[in-house]
């Protein structure tokens, strides 16, 4: 490779994890020459999900747009910004983390304007037709003219839809860069107590049954267990609230916090025997620190704690199903569970995803799969 390319890169980003995903992208594109344009899409309002994350992370906006309040104003605002932002900064690309309602209006600003698009975090499938994150990753997908997938799996489901195999980089996912740029290590499983739970997807916390179910999931693990931290989502409190189901989680072994700092986060994850969760992320942070997973949902796009036996499935839609959640949780807690998840490697990167990412953008040999050509299929030639 003779030279490089020093490219200006417009990133958005809307949600807490994008922004822990995306500093150390960001740290190593302007580390490796680029100019990059940092925007807020405004998806988080309160400061604890917002910009207290963005500070302690040191990923510092550009431009910050804010967002109407309730649907479908605020995802037509997305997308009229994303337009707006495209223009106004003129990038030579875009690059989105993930599969939030940012993606996909960036991804689609970006292509209306003959820029090129670049997705981070690319070819996670969750296989759910009915999911909002599947078809914003599939969006992506469709777009995209580089494709940086976590895993090889991720690659793997790609080259399944027709991706061109050229245009996919296997490099990890950033969250394991920012872990290791934060100096968090796994604990010795003798040192581990209590389980961390999240929630916070509307299908488990904005039907009231489900709901109700999730907090005797976390009564039932205060006591079958170990004492329980759930650091409840702003989206969560409010559903709690109204349905006064708040008052059932006034239980000895269950401490109910506001949204954690980053670190503190890690470290309440860290010392757990288990995570009881419906994020994404967390179940790669947990398999980085080696803490097995019951995920509160029928399906996942990271497939490779469920394959390793460390992550289970168990959703909340039936009472039974809410069982399966306590007795997944018993079998990872127990001696033999706990060995299993320490003893696996990370199957989410080595921490260099930020630098890999920016070593292809430096590339000469990107331009020609950045660039945007209509193809000729003149004089009766078909593509096939």
């Amino acid at each position: 490779m003779t030279g490089i390319r020093a490219r200006h890169v417009l990133v958005p980003f809307g949600t807490r994890p994008e922004v822990v995903k995306l500093a150390p992208v960001v740290r190593a594109l302007r580390a490796a020459g680029h100019t990059v344009t940092v925007v807020d899409t405004g998806q988080h309002a309160d400061p604890a999900m917002g910009s207290g994350v963005q500070a302690s992370l040191g990923l510092h906006p550009t431009h910050r747009f804010e967002l109407p309040a309730g649907q479908p104003a605020r995802t037509g605002a997305v997308h009229a910004d994303a337009a707006a932002a495209v223009a106004r900064f003129a990038p030579d690309l875009v690059l989105a983390l993930g599969d939030t309602a940012t993606v996909p209006a960036y991804a689609l600003a970006a292509r209306a304007a003959g820029v090129p698009f670049a997705h981070v975090e690319a070819g996670l499938r969750s296989f759910n037709g009915r999911s909002v994150e599947e078809v914003n990753r599939r969006v992506a997908a469709a777009v995209a003219q580089l494709h940086f997938a976590p895993t090889t799996r991720a690659a793997q489901f790609l080259a399944a839809e027709g991706v061109p195999a050229e245009r996919v980089f296997v490099v990890g996912n950033p969250v394991v860069d920012t872990l290791v740029e934060r100096g968090t290590t796994p604990r010795p499983v003798a040192d581990r107590a209590g389980v961390l739970v999240t929630a916070h997807r509307p299908t488990n916390v904005d039907d009231p049954t489900r709901l109700a179910r999730l907090v005797d999931v976390v009564r039932g693990l205060a006591d079958e267990v170990g004492p329980v931290t759930f650091p409840v989502h702003p989206r969560t409190a409010a559903r709690l609230a109204s349905t006064g189901l708040d008052r059932r989680l006034d239980h000895p072994g269950v401490r109910c916090t506001g949204p954690l700092d980053y670190d503190d986060l890690l470290a309440v994850l860290a010392g757990s025997v288990l995570a009881v969760t419906d994020s994404g992320g967390i179940q790669e942070e947990a398999a980085y620190l080696g803490v097995p997973v019951v995920v509160l949902r029928s399906s996942t796009p990271r497939w490779e704690g469920v394959e390793a036996g460390t992550t289970t499935l168990a959703g909340l839609a039936t009472d039974q199903a809410a069982g399966d959640v306590l007795a997944a949780a018993r079998a990872h807690a127990a001696a033999e569970g706990q060995a299993r998840a320490a003893a696996l490697p990370c199957p989410y990167g080595d921490g260099t995803a930020g630098a890999q990412v920016a070593a292809v953008l430096a590339d000469p040999r990107t331009d020609q799969l950045l660039a945007l050509t209509e193809p000729d299929f003149t004089g009766g030639r078909l593509p096939w």
